[in-house]
């Protein structure tokens, strides 16, 4: 299969095959032509065509919170979009590699959320039941990796919000350390990751690799690492589980822990605790959120995020240095437990899918709490921290709903949760994708 060939047949999967809702606008001509430099370079250079780029001929998606040149950028919201027309340098580093953008998935407003309801558009349902989540806020690109509707995809991390929709939806995700992929424009809040989404590890780390490195515009980027590089083979890990964790997903997700053991690692049970946290972090949102929203913009803002936006307007710069002493007291608190252990392992997320037109489960459903991201406490503490963390598939439910394992590392040992992800992937396997996959992979040519 030419690469020509495999987008075209990608492109028209996506227009007529996309019923869960996963994307929000397709590629056009541009696809089709990179495609076609992808053949011609092929038939120039053959199996030297890939020595400098490594993604030729690979489809990859786009969240659409992030900018492209040709596609627009709805971040959505029914609010207008004044960011430039041009790449975001993840975007360009993908295309120079010969990755092929072959359209933009499904986000919440601005990713305010952990999942894809938005005005803008139908949220993204689960591939493995439409009527539960994809989960978010990279819904739409966790369930287009998931049905074949592309071999990759770019999506961003707030809180949570590659790691939840993979782990929802049965791929791969993974939030690099703070800083290894740059982050254009820089979020203030320093929250924000991005990072790929794909259907093996393998494919994940190769990703990451093409989009990491140093950009001028992000001054986090490029940042190393405190921790000596850890090659050892065996290695200590901690096992968290939090409070409230379903039946079912501690039942798939033990075979994961029996498997590291199995492997020649040390696993023991640990719990991490770090006072007012979550609220830490819902006043860290919400200041961010309130400082670029315009009060004459509320009608059109999504009412969920309004609700976040409205506490954040009540805050101080008091508050918002204290939310700041909390982050510094977990990432300390961390660093202590790193020191310990190599990796920390644990449910992606400690609840299954909720349903496909909520934000949250139903006793975190309503935005006046401000317990939108309270049900994902393996999430967000990360994301404070700036350590890389990765969900892989555990395994499915009784009733058939994919969970996650979540793998975390020192900030910067980014290799270290890549090549244990990997090994674990090799003896958990891969879930059996929930639709037939009639699309050849640009690898497998």
């Amino acid at each position: 299969m030419s690469a020509l060939e495999h987008t075209t047949a990608v492109l028209d999967a996506i227009r007529e095959q996309d019923t869960l809702d996963a994307y929000v606008s397709v590629a056009g001509e541009e696809a089709l032509r990179a495609a076609e430099r992808a053949d011609a370079r092929i038939r120039k250079l053959g199996a030297d065509a890939w020595r400098t780029m490594p993604l030729l001929g690979v489809t990859v998606s786009v969240k659409d919170l992030l900018q492209t040149h040709d596609l627009p950028t709805a971040r959505g919201s029914l609010l207008p979009n004044d960011r430039p027309r041009r790449d975001t340098p993840a975007v360009a580093r993908l295309r120079a590699a010969g990755a092929v953008v072959v359209g933009k998935t499904a986000t919440s407003e601005y990713g305010w959320s952990a999942s894809t309801v938005s005005r803008a558009a139908p949220p993204t349902r689960n591939p493995y039941d439409p009527r539960l989540s994809a989960g978010g806020s990279s819904g739409g690109a966790a369930a287009a990796v998931a049905t074949g509707l592309c071999d990759g995809a770019l999506g961003t991390d707030g809180s949570g919000s590659i790691r939840i929709p993979a782990a929802f939806c049965g791929v791969v995700g993974y939030k690099p350390s703070l800083g290894r992929i740059p982050y254009v424009p820089n979020s203030a809040d320093r929250l924000a990751h991005q990072g790929p989404l794909a259907r093996t590890v393998a494919d994940a780390a190769l990703l990451a690799t093409v989009m990491a490195g140093p950009h001028p515009a992000d001054p986090d980027s490029g940042l190393g690492s405190l921790d000596a590089p850890r090659t050892k083979r065996v290695l200590r890990i901690g096992w968290i589980e939090y409070e409230g964790t379903a039946d079912e997903v501690r039942h798939v997700t033990e075979p994961a822990r029996l498997a590291l053991r199995a492997q020649g690692h040390l696993v023991e049970d640990v719990e991490v605790r770090c006072a007012r946290l979550y609220p830490a972090l819902v006043d860290l949102l919400a200041a961010f959120e309130a400082a670029g929203a315009r009060p004459e913009d509320d009608e059109r803002a999504d009412p969920g995020r309004l609700e976040v936006i409205r506490h954040g307007r009540t805050l101080g710069g008091a508050d918002v240095i204290r939310a700041e002493e909390v982050r510094q007291g977990l990432r300390a608190t961390l660093r202590t437990v790193m020191d310990h252990y190599d990796v920390l392992a644990m449910a992606t997320v400690p609840v299954e899918p909720f349903a496909t037109g909520a934000f949250a489960p139903p006793w975190a459903a309503d935005a006046r709490d401000l317990q939108w991201l309270a049900w994902a406490p393996a999430s967000y503490p990360f994301n404070m921290t700036g350590q890389p963390a990765l969900s892989l598939p555990a395994g499915l439910t009784r009733s058939g709903l994919p969970v996650g394992l979540q793998l975390v590392g020192p900030v910067g040992a980014d290799d270290l949760v890549l090549r244990l992800a990997g090994h674990l992937e090799s003896d958990l396997g891969t879930p059996v994708p929930p639709h037939p996959r009639v699309l050849q992979p640009a690898a497998a040519r």
